[in-house]
């Protein structure tokens, strides 16, 4: 049978040391809590006070609080595009407005055509995805718009020309024109625009101004950046980092610039699919009654670098909802 021992407490801290010292721990100075000095008041945090001063008082009609206006945020592509001076375009040039009727394309400063109308809604929906209007997302690079087919002959240089024409009116914006179709340019023949260097040359060499392949046309919302010469490793460029310092530099002092490039049929070379990578906005055109699915797929394919693609029916004969865009701006009379 066990035998239950008495619990023997252990001193505590102060009887140890009252012992070491030999001090009666139990007739020490005791302390009269009447004596101590009263206790000093907290102070308020400034918010409490702020608060308390700020309560509204009974039957008192308090002035309404100023609205706080909040800054949006700014554009990121527009603050590194006003970090520095834009490019001033060495060469002049002027449109050759009677090419364009000729081949019934958009004219500056003419009567409004069908042709016309129908790019200013093109124009509506790009210029949508990039600047987030009608609560659509942001499409990153979306100011970058690439314009392509799957094969030569489906109208990609007239979609790239007539769309130039229709945004390089925008209050809000300017336009560079690129033609990226290193081995077939037509761009510059299209607007009547004398040859010179161009992309090409700016990214074989690094020294040379890119002021001197630019041209300013006589529309002071346009610039074209030709082709420029023939390289053996144009793909082999357009894949290098270069491209990508050079496109930010053309973009440097002009938060409103458009960049509409001029590419290569994406079935016959391979610049196409790299120029993808570049862009945040792909428009493939489709010839009605030529492109076949198959090719239209393959090209498709062949371009998924680029984020957002699109498709434009080029070359339509019979509209079933007969829709005759332009005629509007022809009938009647200022007062009617």
């Amino acid at each position: 049978m066990n035998e239950h021992r008495p619990f023997k407490r252990k001193p505590s801290l102060l009887e140890r040391a009252a012992d070491i010292f030999g001090i009666d721990a139990s007739s020490g100075p005791t302390i009269d809590p009447a004596e101590l000095p009263p206790e000093p008041e907290k102070k308020k945090s400034r918010s409490k006070i702020e608060a308390a001063e700020q309560a509204p008082v009974p039957g008192k009609i308090e002035p309404a609080a100023p609205e706080i206006e909040l800054a949006s945020a700014p554009s990121p592509r527009k603050e590194v595009a006003r970090a520095a001076p834009a490019i001033v375009p060495a060469r002049q040039g002027k449109i050759d407005r009677d090419r364009l009727a000729a081949h019934g394309m958009v004219v500056p400063g003419a009567p409004v055509t069908g042709i016309a109308e129908e790019y200013r809604i093109v124009k509506r929906e790009l210029i949508r995805n990039f600047s987030g209007a009608a609560n659509r997302p942001v499409v990153p690079r979306g100011h970058r718009v690439l314009i392509a087919s799957a094969n030569p002959g489906e109208g990609k240089t007239f979609t790239a020309v007539n769309l130039a024409l229709s945004l390089a009116v925008e209050a809000d914006h300017d336009v560079l024109l690129i033609d990226a179709d290193i081995a077939k340019p037509s761009v510059l023949s299209v607007l009547g625009l004398d040859e010179g260097p161009g992309l090409m040359d700016a990214l074989a060499d690094p020294h040379l101004p890119l002021g001197d392949c630019m041209i300013q046309t006589d529309i002071a919302g346009l610039k074209v950046m030709p082709a420029g010469a023939q390289h053996m490793h144009d793909t082999e460029l357009l894949a290098s980092a270069r491209t990508e310092t050079l496109l930010a530099a053309l973009e440097q002092g002009a938060p409103g610039r458009i960049l509409i490039f001029d590419s290569p049929p994406v079935l016959a070379a391979s610049p196409a699919a790299v120029l993808a990578g570049h862009v945040g906005q792909l428009v493939i055109v489709v010839r009605a009654d030529e492109t076949l699915e198959s090719s239209l797929r393959d090209a498709v394919g062949l371009m998924g670098a680029c984020p957002h693609i699109q498709l434009l029916l080029n070359g339509v004969k019979f509209s079933p909802g007969g829709r005759r865009f332009g005629t509007y701006y022809g009938q009647g009379s200022p007062a009617e």
